[in-house]
């Protein structure tokens, strides 16, 4: 006794049709949800708005010069050094500018 095996096609029909109905039920569930969310949120009172930011000051700090450019070029030396996987020695750093 020998039992009939189903087409390829119809394996393959019934899996896209598998995942397409899925995907519609992730869809409508996303929808419901996000009409939950908007019913609830229209009960809540509405929060006084922010006050608008003003433009941000530049620190005392951005303006001046820097004091002691030798730690300054120090860390750029190391960072660069660190980033090429070289020593500090491979390289020189000739002029830096503040952009």
């Amino acid at each position: 006794m020998t039992t009939a095996q189903p087409g390829m096609g119809l394996v393959i029909g019934m899996g896209l049709g598998t995942v397409f109905v899925g995907l519609i039920c992730i869809i409508a569930i996303c929808y419901i949800m996000g009409a939950v969310i908007r019913a609830f949120e229209s009960r809540k009172p509405a929060a006084a708005a922010p006050e608008p930011k003003s433009a941000p000051e530049e620190s005392a700090g951005a303006k001046e010069e820097i004091a002691d450019k030798g730690e300054l070029i120090a860390a750029v030396s190391a960072a660069i050094a660190e980033e090429l996987g070289d020593s500090v020695e491979a390289f020189r750093i000739v002029s830096i500018k503040k952009l």
